[in-house]
């Protein structure tokens, strides 16, 4: 039987980016994950397909399972040989209960190790553009909880002691006592004009920031409606916000925006749109799967390199044909003197991981637009006439490109390398985020994304827009009464994403 092991591992504060390279890594190779209640779900993605999931956290105070309950279920699993990710938000040993996990672990014998995540206690005030220590205004900071009941006889909470303490105080848990805490350090001696924040959903799209001091902040925030969770800021650093606030101010900050790409892509586009400011939820429609005749593909794939043309229409494309090219080459060299032409740069991008240069990209990245680059290039390329081409595409693609080229007395034979499927499985919650929480944009990145997003007849949100990568998809959403908003103007992801802060920034 194998050695059990149990990773005690932090998540972080919320910005999915913000976890560490190790937990990322352990969360994928993960035979069982035991976690909390998260601000980014989308870190449930990233486990194997036959990972248990495992939710004992909490919300609005209701508990799955207490924690002496969690520490048996740790022990158990880990004594059954299982590979154990706990994982909790921002750091296990911040106010995680993490150091009882490992002493239960310890106790039982089970091996354990610990990945330190990003604590919301100083993520939080940064992301508000509150440094907790700055040369000059504070040296020292003193972070503590307020989740204690502070009428209680023998609170481990010394209030009295914080009170007086120099430098930056942050609090965590402690929106539901706030007043009383306020109330109760003002009376051990915390001057009630010392600057204060709130920063609720910290580093996350929908963050929220109110400030004050400490005599009225618990009335702003109640003004506000702020609630957990949230982190508390006292100190002179909290003017340094005025001066200091990046985050809120960029471009998409407060925007609700959904994905719809493939679990394996969306990655990419949830990215570019969160270093923007967006709040991003990842509801993929569609995932790839391997053709229908599979021998078909793998015949085209072995005999690539009699051709003298390679089109490539996608990255998926490039990636499925790669992976069936190596698995039957060792050597890129047997792909022949092929000439490539790539849809567009993205796709150009992915092809050039393999080490094979491009020879032609179209400047509208649509199927006409290769057709025109074809075209246009008979000066620099040679006539297309007799040439013979391996068209690498999804099944069910449009015909533009074959029927084009074989007008052009072109030789086209098929290659296709995937398909299209419904995405069945929703691990993230994201179909209740949007009905609960509507959005702000849905964007669509190919018409199989739009076809099967009405497949599953959720109802389009109020004031939300539907911003299209390109004309095609772009007709897609018409047929279904939702002609885009917002259109890429470069039909590619970097687009669609400028096209998005375009609207917004008008």
């Amino acid at each position: 039987m194998q050695q059990g092991i149990v990773h005690l591992l932090g998540a972080g504060p919320g910005d999915i980016g913000l976890i560490t390279l190790r937990g990322k890594e352990l969360i994928q190779q993960a035979e069982v994950l035991v976690y909390d209640a998260l601000s980014s779900p989308e870190m449930l993605s990233w486990a194997p397909a036959d990972c248990e999931k495992i939710y004992v956290g909490k919300r609005a105070g209701r508990h799955a399972l207490p924690q002496d309950e969690i520490n048996a279920l740790l022990v158990k699993l880990g004594k059954e040989g299982k590979e154990v990710v706990r994982l909790k938000g921002g750091d296990p040993y911040v106010f995680g209960r993490g150091g009882e996990e490992a002493s239960a672990l310890h106790s039982a014998g089970v091996a354990y190790d610990v990945i330190p995540g990003i604590s919301s206690a100083i993520a939080g005030p940064a992301y508000a553009g509150i440094p907790v220590t700055q040369r000059g205004v504070c040296t020292q900071f003193t972070v503590f909880t307020g989740h204690e009941d502070t009428t209680k006889q023998e609170s481990e909470l010394d209030l009295k002691h914080i009170a007086v303490a120099s430098g930056t105080k942050v609090m965590l848990m402690g929106m539901n006592n706030l007043s009383e805490i306020c109330t109760a350090l003002i009376s051990f001696g915390q001057n009630p004009e010392t600057p204060a924040a709130a920063i609720q959903w910290a580093t996350t799209g929908k963050q929220r920031t109110v400030t004050g001091t400490v005599a009225n902040l618990a009335s702003a925030v109640a003004e506000a409606g702020l609630s957990a969770p949230a982190v508390v800021v006292i100190g002179d650093v909290v003017t340094k916000r005025e001066e200091l606030n990046w985050y809120e101010s960029l471009p998409l900050f407060g925007k609700r925006i959904v994905v719809t790409r493939t679990r394996h892509q969306a990655s990419a586009l949830s990215g570019k749109l969160r270093r923007l400011g967006a709040e991003v939820i990842e509801l993929p429609t569609i995932r790839i799967a391997p053709p229908t005749n599979k021998r078909e593909f793998a015949e085209s794939v072995v005999h690539c390199h009699t051709y003298d043309w390679l089109i490539f229409t996608s990255p998926n494309g490039v990636e499925r044909f790669f992976q069936a090219f190596f698995a039957v080459y060792k050597d890129i060299r047997s792909i022949g003197g092929a000439r490539i032409a790539a849809m567009g740069p993205g796709t150009a991008a992915v092809i050039r991981k393999f080490g094979l240069d491009v020879d032609l990209v179209p400047e509208s990245y649509v199927a006409e637009g290769l057709i025109k680059a074809f075209d246009d290039a008979t000066e620099t390329l040679g006539s297309i006439e007799h040439q013979t081409f391996l068209w690498v595409h999804a099944e069910g693609a449009r015909r533009v490109i074959y029927d084009e080229l074989m007008k052009r007395n072109a030789i086209v034979d098929e290659c296709i390398a995937y398909k299209t499927e419904p995405e069945d499985e929703d691990v993230t919650g994201a179909q209740a985020l949007l009905m609960k929480y509507g959005a702000d944009v849905i964007t669509f990145t190919s018409s199989s994304t739009v076809e099967n997003f009405f497949q599953l007849e959720l109802p389009w949100p109020t004031n939300c827009l539907a911003a299209s990568i390109g004309p095609i998809t772009g007709q897609s959403l018409a047929t279904h009464g939702h002609s885009p908003e917002i259109s890429a103007k470069q039909f590619d992801i970097d687009g669609l994403v400028n096209s998005i802060v375009a609207h917004f920034s008008k």
